[in-house]
């Protein structure tokens, strides 16, 4: 059974940046595509960005693109979100899923994490 754990989240001035890790244990990601999401208060879970198992496929929110680059590390255990010129509509919990197939398939996200917060102030 795989646990998956986000950290990195905090506190940051528009503009600024902060670097989310999304850690497996239990199994590593080797496989399986792996997904950030967001949730902001009052509005619905959105997908932030999607990797593919081997890396050589990935896809971004419009509203993030060019701001945010998802990363596999080799050791297959951790995917980073870089967050870049951040701005206050980024507030939100960030969420780490790993989808149940190799590619970034929607509905099939089997493993989640609990989250972590990110707030961007103006």
């Amino acid at each position: 059974q795989m646990q998956v754990a986000e950290s990195g989240g905090g506190s940051v001035q528009a503009g600024g940046s902060l670097r989310l890790s999304c850690t497996a244990s239990g199994q590593t990601f080797h496989g399986y595509a792996v997904g950030w999401f967001r949730q902001a208060p009052g509005k619905q879970r959105e997908e932030v960005s999607c990797i593919n198992y081997s890396g050589g496929f990935k896809r971004y929110l419009d509203s993030v693109k060019g701001r945010f680059t998802i990363s596999r590390e080799d050791a297959m255990i951790v995917v980073n979100l870089q967050m870049d010129n951040l701005e206050p509509e980024d507030t939100a919990e960030y969420y780490c899923a790993v989808n149940e197939y190799d590619w970034c398939s929607d509905s099939t996200w089997r493993y989640w994490g609990q989250g972590t917060r990110v707030t961007v102030s103006s």
